[in-house]
């Protein structure tokens, strides 16, 4: 696997190695000895999946401590723009993100370290996402950020007027009015 870095220290994407033949394609999606290695030891402890249309957006979402959680999210059928926002107070990258296009085509994963909020954009008919977390799911732990909060400059891809929100996610708020419950010395990946 290529570590890809970007412009957040700690959010990579991961690009795998594909082997194409006349039957198709092979890859390994995630291996834990090559992640351990190439981007820092995490403990995956639950895999989710979604399924969201064209027009859905999801996030921004992380789970408040003691219970935060880390992503490796990837798109395995169709496209979706996925963004990673940086919360942590004190942080250089404070309100900053990361956005990458992950698609059934590219193959590319992107890792989202504790302390970020992570939401998608759908941008196919159909998208099938995928995340490895490295916490259990708490619901009492939910927070967000407004995935339509403008002043953080996410070219979402996508007329926000039509897009397609849970209402928990019409109700985050937006980031200046957010208290984050995350410094710049959390422990992006242990428990």
């Amino acid at each position: 696997m290529n570590v890809i870095k970007t412009a957040i220290p700690d959010v990579v994407i991961i690009e795998p190695r594909i082997f194409t033949d006349s039957r198709g394609y092979f890859f390994e999606s995630y291996s834990k000895r090559e992640f351990d290695e190439k981007v820092r030891p995490v403990d995956f402890v639950q895999d989710n999946e979604s399924c969201s249309s064209r027009g859905v957006l999801r996030g921004l979402h992380f789970q408040r401590p003691p219970y935060t959680q880390s992503k490796l999210v990837r798109c395995v059928k169709g496209a979706v723009l996925d963004v990673a926002v940086d919360i942590r107070k004190n942080s250089p990258t404070f309100g900053k993100h990361v956005a990458v296009q992950l698609t059934e085509d590219n193959h590319l994963a992107l890792f989202v370290p504790r302390g970020f909020a992570h939401g998608f954009a759908v941008l196919s008919d159909i998208a099938v996402f995928q995340y490895k977390c490295d916490n259990f799911y708490h619901p009492e732990a939910d927070g967000g950020i407004s995935i339509l909060d403008t002043s953080l400059g996410i070219d979402w891809k996508m007329t926000l007027d039509s897009a397609i929100l849970s209402e928990k996610d019409k109700n985050h708020p937006m980031l200046a009015d957010f208290d984050s419950p995350f410094d710049i010395n959390i422990d992006l990946y242990k428990k």
